[in-house]
């Protein structure tokens, strides 16, 4: 879960050469801009980080001269301040706005609550914790035809697929 005030931008990957060079995936939608919102953080907000970007995707992390030092950095996800982006436009959203909303089907059923918006290179997903436990929902719209970040909801139509089962038969247990 993004740490509170600051979103997700992007990830640091693994080292490139020998100079302290970096891997560099940037989450945001121009990604150039990834280094011009300001100071950049780790999770913990104490780590900062300045980058110059270079071509193909890599950078370089200022304070970074090898390879070594470069490779102790891969994985480290890089935050800014909810201050620093740009206000989404009118029916856009930042992912990190729907943790925490409630999710319900289109017959205003509860699904529980989106937990955190995740993307394993597959595609986005939501996980929803529930009253039937943890459910994974692709975040298309065809699954999540309604984002309504004002009123605090998603609608989410599962696939059957990803449906959660049914509670246990208490008396089939018996």
């Amino acid at each position: 879960m993004a740490p509170a005030g600051r979103i997700l931008v992007g990830e640091i990957g693994r080292p490139h050469g020998v100079r302290g060079l970096v891997k560099l995936r940037s989450f945001t939608a121009d990604p150039a801009a990834i280094a011009s919102y300001g100071p950049l953080t780790d999770e913990t907000g104490q780590r900062r980080f300045a980058l110059t970007l270079l071509s193909d995707g890599l950078a370089r992390v200022e304070g970074v001269e090898d390879r070594d030092a470069a490779a102790r950095l891969t994985g480290a996800r890089l935050y800014v301040e909810r201050a620093s982006l740009p206000p989404p436009d009118e029916d856009e959203f930042y992912l990190a706005d729907l943790v925490g909303l409630r999710a319900e089907t289109a017959a205003a059923e509860p699904l529980g609550r989106v937990r955190s918006v995740e993307d394993n290179g597959a595609g986005a997903f939501l996980v929803l914790d529930g009253p039937r436990g943890e459910r994974f929902v692709p975040f298309t719209r065809a699954c999540v035809p309604v984002v309504d970040v004002a009123a605090g909801r998603v609608v989410v139509e599962p696939p059957e697929e990803t449906a959660a089962p049914p509670p246990p038969d208490e008396e089939a247990a018996a």
